[in-house]
């Protein structure tokens, strides 16, 4: 209903950029993850430990500068989003999400446990992941598992692997049912 009620700019231009730019934004992650694990096979340096005396807006944590830090700042505002509506898009808790007006109120403490869980966890996340080495005041580079090389590359091939399924199995879809729909 929402998408036929959509202006003709919106359907025409407004979906396809939006889709494009969640496409671009898979991809590099996807990318940053592969040259992260080429990183963890040649070099123990790239393990996600914490840093030691990095003097915050003297080092850049980015090799690319200003544009690399805004750069993962959008992967990880990225990620955040992508891991909350995969969240509520699993089997298991799309009965937590909350109704208009007639939401209980112990649906909206699992919301609020679940959401805080979910950002507990990005920070982690995307160290692990290697999309940034920020450790803001966590120090989350203390865990003893993050200095494990095969958990750390395994999470990283496991991600990659899954993210690159998911978008292949998702275009390939979109594509098919589209040349059905065209030919058939």
């Amino acid at each position: 209903e929402l998408r036929h009620r959509a202006s003709a700019w919106q359907r025409n231009l407004g979906y396809p950029l939006a889709m494009l730019g969640l496409l671009v934004l898979t991809g590099i992650s996807i990318l940053i993850v592969c040259f992260h694990v080429l990183e963890l096979l040649l070099d123990d340096a790239a393990m996600p430990r914490g840093i030691q005396d990095a003097s915050l807006g003297q080092v850049s944590f980015s090799i690319f500068g200003s544009f690399g830090a805004a750069l993962q700042v959008i992967l990880i505002l990225y990620l955040m989003v992508s891991s909350v509506v995969g969240f509520y898009s699993s089997p298991l808790f799309t009965r937590l999400l909350p109704e208009q007006r007639d939401t209980p109120l112990t649906k909206i403490i699992g919301n609020c446990v679940s959401l805080l869980v979910l950002s507990s966890a990005l920070p982690v996340f995307s160290r692990t992941l290697g999309i940034t080495r920020f450790d803001l005041l966590g120090d989350f580079g203390r865990y003893n598992w993050l200095g494990n090389f095969y958990i750390v590359f395994l999470y990283n091939m496991g991600f990659a692997a899954l993210t690159t399924l998911c978008l292949v199995k998702r275009v390939s879809w979109a594509i098919q049912a589209e040349l059905l729909r065209a030919f058939g």
